[in-house]
């Protein structure tokens, strides 16, 4: 097999390195080109326009960073300039907060009970991340990245409805092996310790390619089931717009048995009003086969 072949499919003779992308757009012209192109109500954008909305009276200092965009951040065409994907990601950068904001909150009561002693639940956030824990014992009940950006504009009730459905789409992605964060591989590890200490079983999805791993339960990624939503649709709950944190069986090890460890099986008992769903999930938590029974 050729090196071309053994290359994959991400191989570029003409990549700039990182630092170079960086010298690129460490610039207050250049970050200004890419604001304006962001905030254009149409793209592309032609060079008079993109001009006079960056502000710059000089043509040629003006053409001059912006050819040093064109090519990795921005793409020239008949009608103009738009964004390349790298352009776009600068930008959804900054919008996102992490660049230059570092907010904090909390303690916020939000919906739901402690699983272990029924105590309240509360919202902290820090370093970008936002934690729900029971202001009682401690046990925490959900955890992760949320981009400062995310709380501009939004209420303490909105802001845990949108960390609700970004947690659902991001596992949406991890169990289908696709790392959230740079696109890359992940690979699911099954242990029976990690950073979940309230789990007896330990699920860590890792990237192949930017090392970022996720803890989880085993059932979180049953939240967009089939079988799961239509248990809950047909006991007149919509799944989709429940909060994954009040969920007992979605965060804890309570309603999960361990039917093997070589391989991993599981099988996980959601119970209703007067019925149960039984769940089997094999070593790739992949659904297996699903049943109902009255209680």
């Amino acid at each position: 097999m050729s090196d071309a072949e053994t290359a994959g499919a991400f191989a570029c003779e003409e990549c700039l390195q990182p630092a170079e992308a960086f010298a690129v757009i460490g610039n207050e012209t250049r970050l200004a080109i890419l604001e304006a192109l962001w905030e254009a109500p149409e793209r592309p954008v032609s060079f008079s326009d993109l001009r006079r909305r960056v502000g710059t009276r000089d043509s040629a200092q003006f053409n001059y960073h912006l050819q040093k965009l064109t090519g990795q951040f921005v793409r020239k065409c008949e009608e103009g300039y738009d964004f390349r994907g790298a352009g776009r990601a600068v930008i959804q950068a900054v919008l996102s907060g992490s660049l230059n904001q570092d907010p904090e909150f909390g303690p916020v009561e939000v919906e739901g009970e402690c699983v272990d002693c029924s105590g309240s639940l509360v919202a902290h956030y820090e370093d970008e991340t936002l934690r729900i824990v029971c202001d009682d014992c401690g046990r925490r009940h959900a955890h992760g990245d949320f981009p400062p950006g995310g709380l501009e504009d939004r209420t303490k009730s909105e802001v845990m409805d949108a960390f609700n459905q970004r947690v659902r789409h991001l596992m949406c992605l991890i169990s289908d092996g696709v790392c959230p964060a740079c696109n890359g591989r992940t690979e699911t590890n099954i242990t029976e310790t990690g950073d979940f200490v309230d789990y007896d079983v330990h699920i860590e999805h890792e990237c192949q390619r930017c090392g970022q791993t996720t803890p989880t339960s085993v059932t979180i990624s049953l939240l967009d089931d089939a079988e799961v939503v239509s248990f809950y649709r047909d006991h007149g709950i919509d799944l989709n717009a429940a909060a994954f944190w009040t969920l007992e069986w979605c965060v804890s090890d309570d309603h999960t048995e361990v039917l093997s460890e070589n391989p991993w099986e599981f099988r996980v008992h959601i119970e209703l009003d007067d019925e149960r769903l039984v769940v089997d999930l094999d070593e790739d938590l992949v659904v297996e086969d699903a049943s109902r029974e009255p209680l």
